[in-house]
This record gives C-alpha cells, sequence and structure tokens, in this order.
C-alpha cells in the first residue's frame, strides 16, 4: 500500500513477496497497473484515503472489482488468494468460429517474460517494451547487452506458435495448425519520457509530460540512443518487426522508416498509433511502413483529454467508447485497403467483451498480458467473423 508505485519498482515485483497493490494516485491504464497485472498481482489504483488506514490492518483486495474491504471478516476472506493465480495456456493459435486467424500475442518487458509467454501458448510476441532494460540505471545499456536481450526473445518463440498473417483483414482464413517458419516477435524501440523517466536521457522538465518529449520525439534530443538501439536489433534479432512509439505525423513515420531499413537493414518496420492524428492518417502511414499497432491506452488518454495517471477521470478512460472505436474503425479500413497487419497491443485486446469488437473492425492480431490469453481465445472461438463485423457496428 502507497500514494503510488514507479514503473521501475513495478518491474521488480516478480522478485517481492507482494501478493497485492493498492496506490492512493494512478490511473486503471498506468504502467503499474498494466505490469502488476501482467504478473498476476491484484492492483487497485486511485484509492482514495488508503494511506490512513493503519499500518498492519488486514484488507481484502479485488483487482477485477476494484473493490478494497478494510478488516475482512473470516468469512468473506473465505477463497482469498495469497499468490499469483497460474496462468493458463493456450492449446491452438487463435481463430474465430469460422477458423479466421487472429494472432494472439503477448505484452512482455523482459527475456523472461518471453520464455513465459512462450509457456503460455503466446504466438508471439506484440510488445517487446524494451525500456524497462533502461529503468532504474544511470547510464545507457551497451549495444551489446540489448542485442543479448533481443537475441534471447526472439529464441523463446524459434520453435513454438503458428505463421504470422501478413494480411488485413480481406486475407483468406489459414488454417491454425500450419507452421511457423519464423518467430513473430514486435520490438518497440525506447518509449521513455511521461511516467518513465530515465536518468541518463536527462530530458527537460516539462509541465505537463504526457504531452511532451516522450517515445520517438527523444530521438530529436538523443538520435544516437535510438541509433544504438536500431544497431543492437539489427545484431540480436535481425528478422524481428521494429516499431517506433508515439508517431504523430506520416513525416516522423518515413523518417524512423527509412533509418530502420536503410541505415540498419531492418525489413518490417511499423508504427504505434497513440494520437488522433496518427489515427486520421493511417492511409498515409499504410503507404509507408509495413504494420500497424494501435496502443489503445495512450490513444484513449488523448482523445478524450483524460490524463490516463488521473484517478478522477477512470470513466473516460474507458477504450469501448464510440469515439475511440471509430478511430479504431478508420485505421481498420486503412489496414483492409492496403492489406497490412493491424495489431493492438493495448489493454483493449485483453478484454474478452472488446476483443471481438476489435476484430470486427479490422485488427488482425491482439497483444496481451500471457495471462489474459486464453480468454480471449475463448470470446473469439465462439464467434464468427461476421458475428464480430455486426458488433463491432453496433458498438459505433
Amino acid at each position: 500500500v502507497g500514494r503510488d508505485l514507479a514503473p521501475a519498482d513495478a518491474a521488480n515485483l516478480p522478485h517481492t513477496q507482494a501478493v497485492a497493490i493498492v496506490t492512493e494516485l494512478g490511473g486503471p491504464t498506468s504502467h503499474t497497473a498494466l505490469l502488476a497485472r501482467g504478473i498476476g498481482i491484484p492492483a487497485v489504483v486511485g484509492a482514495a484515503d488508503i494511506l490512513d488506514v493503519p499500518e498492519g490492518t488486514r484488507i481484502l483486495v479485488d483487482g477485477t472489482t476494484g473493490e478494497i474491504i478494510i478488516n475482512p471478516t473470516d468469512a468473506l476472506a473465505v477463497g482469498a488468494i495469497t499468490a499469483p493465480v497460474k496462468v493458463t495456456s493456450l492449446t491452438k493459435p487463435g481463430a474465430t468460429k469460422d477458423n479466421r486467424h487472429i494472432e494472439l500475442l503477448a505484452n512482455i518487458g523482459t527475456p523472461t517474460d518471453a520464455a513465459a509467454a512462450a509457456e503460455a501458448g503466446a504466438e508471439g510476441i506484440g510488445l517487446f517494451r524494451t525500456e524497462f532494460a533502461y529503468l532504474g540505471r544511470d547510464t545507457e545499456p551497451t549495444v551489446t547487452e540489448q542485442a543479448e536481450s533481443y537475441r534471447q526473445v526472439m529464441s523463446a518463440f524459434t520453435q513454438t506458435g503458428t505463421a504470422p498473417q501478413t494480411g488485413a483483414a480481406t486475407v483468406e482464413p489459414i488454417d491454425p495448425a500450419a507452421a511457423k517458419t519464423s518467430p513473430h516477435v514486435v520490438i518497440r524501440t525506447l518509449d521513455a519520457g511521461s511516467d518513465k523517466l530515465l536518468k541518463f536521457l536527462n530530458l527537460p522538465a516539462e509541465d505537463n509530460p504526457a504531452l511532451g518529449v516522450r517515445g520517438y520525439r527523444t530521438a530529436k534530443i538523443h538520435p544516437d540512443v535510438l541509433k544504438r538501439q536500431l544497431e543492437a536489433i539489427a545484431a540480436g534479432a535481425p528478422d524481428a518487426w521494429v516499431m517506433a512509439p508515439m508517431i504523430a505525423t506520416p513525416e516522423e513515420a518515413d523518417a524512423f522508416a527509412t533509418l530502420a531499413r536503410v541505415s540498419y537493414g531492418l525489413k518490417t518496420v511499423g508504427v504505434m498509433v497513440e494520437t488522433p492524428a496518427a489515427a486520421l492518417m493511417a492511409p498515409e502511414l499504410y503507404d509507408i511502413v509495413d504494420f500497424v499497432s494501435i496502443g489503445t491506452n495512450d490513444l484513449t488518454q488523448y482523445t478524450f483529454a483524460a490524463d490516463r495517471l488521473e484517478a478522477e477521470l477512470q470513466e473516460l478512460q474507458d477504450p469501448g467508447r464510440p469515439a475511440l472505436l471509430r478511430l479504431i474503425k478508420a485505421i481498420g479500413d486503412a489496414a483492409t485497403r492496403a492489406n497490412k497487419p493491424l495489431g493492438v497491443c493495448g489493454e483493449a485486446a485483453r478484454n474478452p467483451e472488446l476483443a471481438p469488437i476489435l476484430v470486427g473492425l479490422g485488427v488482425t492480431s491482439l497483444s496481451m498480458a500471457p495471462r489474459a490469453l486464453a480468454g480471449v481465445a475463448d470470446a473469439l472461438s465462439a464467434l464468427t467473423f461476421t458475428d464480430c463485423a455486426a458488433r463491432a457496428s453496433a458498438r459505433l
């Protein structure tokens, strides 16, 4: 229990004895909440007055409903879990009832996470948050260190999964039993700034960091950091898909794609769409890059002008709202016309109710915490693609 928990501290949670987290500050899609959820620790954020509860008090925490019970009775506490729940593994690739393949991928922050994701049956990695190797360090990881990290993530999936879908929703359904020829791993370049501050980057102090120098924008101040990371990816994982975060314009996408392809020989280059500006320019982005991944957490925050770290605005941080889904439909339409992949790696992907709607909007892969994979797979397998499209249309 605390006022807040920094992402760097949250990343160390697997090495602690923590069985739950309650913070006074934060929103449901803060990086702390996402990391806790990913390793199976119930987390309730934005809990007002929690610091007034005396030290040593017994509390019951429900990470699904957000309920906190102070001094629960023994009867209420029956069945409470005091350790992370074991992950239910996928036994086959993701697909709709009529056999349209939807890749079910994992979000990770470390090579150890990649091994766990492979064990859980993920078909690959849809988001490797590389910044967690930088958090808490006074110096930048060397190219050799980074390359070894990427090599380990790729090797975790060399012998597992199924062939990645290379087209958008218009391609013919593929056989979920098809063998994989190479691992599908998406490496996101450094996403620093906002609530993920790195000592060695020395970014300027900002009044509104969520709208400041973060993601790809840090490369304008420290271009060599991005270049060294691309060098490391080329050395350790040359077949990986690579994408840049916080791309707002086609010009930024073109600069990144040119650097990755021409200077470092990376073959599959994409960008994250996290701003309404990028969503509205999706056709132009697809003219430049090979794939797009939607970060619904930030896209929600910027669409509704609702800080994702602000507990009072949790109601607006809902990716199922029609305004956000209309933006996603615009991106899905562009993906379909370009016949290129469209992924979602934000929290919306792990929601069994929203996942079929995203598929109906043109999304071809969903990436999430490994423990959410089985639930999403079940939801998709119960519906045809036509069902998904109908649900999407109704929600719009």
